[in-house]
């Protein structure tokens, strides 16, 4: 993990966030980056390469209910109520674009290890859960929090490959940054809170960057095969 982001400052837990999706999140991470720009033809990566992004995304967070449906039975916070709504309906449409990605984009390459890749992130998919069901006041909402804003990056990366796929990209639903961190401000500012919001997101964050570095190591599998 980066130390970039700051390990926990009171009464800030908006730029912490922030902080913490910029150093540890979807966008740093160089295999994401090469799949969401490929700014050149060394570094484009293939139909194949997106495909087997796109098949392991549905398998972390393609099936219902997911990090937000299950924090929003966790949540008491009222001013997180209608931000809870709209990100779960939002994910729900973003759930049937990553599957609709994953189809067109066709299966996931055949990979030395298959079996043992698929295992690893269906134990992600559980921690993730067990993450966003936590009775620990704040810790669930950081998790949907983090998805949320990290997502924006995420969406990059299926964008590429629907467009290598021959489709056309849908606008992203989920809630605008600057909402989601106004939630943040709303339901934080208890250091214990704070403290739980800030947990959460960096699980998230730990789940997504070893979801890009298991992508990756596969990605090189299939270079030294071909």
């Amino acid at each position: 993990m980066s130390e970039a982001a700051p390990r926990y400052q009171f009464g800030d837990i908006a730029r912490i966030l922030e902080a913490l999706v910029a150093a540890d999140g979807t966008a740093s991470h160089a295999y994401a980056n090469r799949a969401s720009t490929g700014v050149s033809r060394e570094t484009l990566l293939s139909l194949a390469d997106l495909a087997d992004a796109a098949y392991y995304l549905c398998l972390l967070h393609g099936r219902q209910p997911g990090v937000i449906d299950h924090a929003a039975t966790r949540s008491a916070d009222n001013a997180a109520r209608q931000w809870l709504i709209e990100a779960a309906d939002g994910f729900a449409r973003e759930r049937a674009y990553l599957a609709q990605v994953t189809v067109a984009a066709g299966p996931a390459p055949s990979t030395a290890g298959q079996a043992d890749c698929e295992t690893v992130v269906s134990q992600q998919r559980h921690a993730l859960d067990m993450l966003a069901q936590s009775d620990r006041r704040g810790c669930a909402m950081g998790a949907a929090m983090a998805l949320v804003l990290d997502w924006r990056a995420v969406r990059h990366v299926l964008d590429m490959a629907a467009i290598r796929a021959g489709l056309e990209p849908h606008p992203c639903a989920l809630p605008e940054r600057s909402l989601t961190l106004e939630v943040a401000r709303s339901i934080g500012g208890d250091d214990a809170i704070d403290r739980a919001i800030q947990f959460g997101a960096r699980q998230l964050l730990n789940q997504h960057r070893g979801l890009w570095d298991l992508l990756a190591a596969r990605a090189d599998v299939r270079a030294k095969q071909g």
